[in-house]
């Protein structure tokens, strides 16, 4: 039996104008739960009721303990590149008194990125914390309901983070652009 060759396929990427025109023109729909990584325009993984739980949780303590030194901004957008615009659960930005009303964010306005992950941990893994630290986001936290542990990442160089730490219950987590702002990791995990 004769094996058919299969042709080489060419993936059209998409980039932030144009991902932002299909929304415009209906293509993408508002409430579509999609983000654009790397040209590609990606479902995001539903969301379950510890997933929220815990983007409340960290809202509430980061909202509380910030006040006006940072933007919080939960479940938005950022621009890393011409090709990317995730939506981390979680960034902690530069204060700007627009609010970014005139244009997104860019990593150098990140002070931190906030990723939690109960279903989506291998995507936020494989595919998001690359892209961030490609990007040079400073420092991203991967909260793992799973394993009840949050991953503190930085020091982004050559498309990864050169320091790893994974902080557990019972112990304090802090980013490194806010050295005051110690938070225990049994108040995110609830």
């Amino acid at each position: 039996m004769a094996t058919l060759e299969i042709p080489k396929v060419t993936r059209r990427r998409f980039n932030v104008d144009e991902y932002h025109r299909m929304a415009e023109i209906g293509v993408l729909l508002e409430d579509e739960r999609v983000e654009l990584i790397e040209g590609e325009i990606l479902w995001m993984s539903a969301k379950g009721s510890q997933h929220n739980a815990c983007i409340n949780r960290l809202t509430a303590l980061l909202a509380n303990r910030l006040g006006d030194t940072a933007i919080l901004s939960v479940q938005n957008s950022i621009r890393t590149d011409q090709y990317s615009e995730p939506e981390p659960d979680v960034a902690v930005l530069r204060p700007r008194e627009d609010y970014y009303e005139t244009a997104l964010p860019s990593p150098a306005d990140v002070l931190l990125l906030i990723e939690v992950a109960d279903t989506s941990l291998a995507y936020d893994r494989g595919l998001k914390l690359p892209l961030y630290a490609r990007a040079g986001i400073p420092e991203v936290w991967i909260v793992d309901l799973t394993n009840e542990v949050i991953e503190q990442h930085a020091g982004p160089a050559d498309g990864a983070y050169r320091s790893v730490r994974h902080v557990a219950r019972g112990q304090t987590i802090t980013p490194s652009a806010l050295p005051s702002l110690a938070i225990a990791v049994d108040a995110v995990l609830g």
